[in-house]
């Protein structure tokens, strides 16, 4: 799955298959067209690239999500502490926190994560 990064116009073209899929390619080669200003041909171009990936399929002209927008954004959360920080969801925390506070309401929240993980 290391092969799953999107840049940024390939993900702008993917929240549009993840927020209207499952979608006929006809439909999508519109809806890019009014969104990102693409050709039939470049839609398709980069939809093949992203099927590639193991992201999204189209089948019978009918394109839909191998991942979720949630499992998508799950993977690449693991794959840059993997990379970035040796697998240590501390030290990410540690990092993270050294130049921005936790509000009151991100703290409840990692320890309501926290005890829903002991269990």
């Amino acid at each position: 799955m290391s092969n799953l990064k999107l840049g940024a116009v390939e993900s702008r073209f993917a929240d549009l298959i993840w927020t209207h899929a499952p979608v006929s390619s006809t439909q999508l080669v519109r809806l890019a067209e009014a969104a990102l200003g693409w050709k039939k041909s470049t839609t398709y171009t980069v939809l093949r690239r992203l099927c590639g990936r193991g992201i999204f399929q189209n089948e019978g002209g009918k394109v839909t999500a191998l991942l979720s927008r949630e499992e998508y954004y799950a993977v690449q959360s693991e794959q840059f502490v993997e990379e970035t920080f040796s697998g240590s969801l501390p030290a990410f925390l540690a990092a993270f926190t050294a130049r921005k506070r936790l509000s009151d309401e991100e703290i409840s929240e990692l320890q309501r994560l926290i005890d829903e993980n002991r269990r």
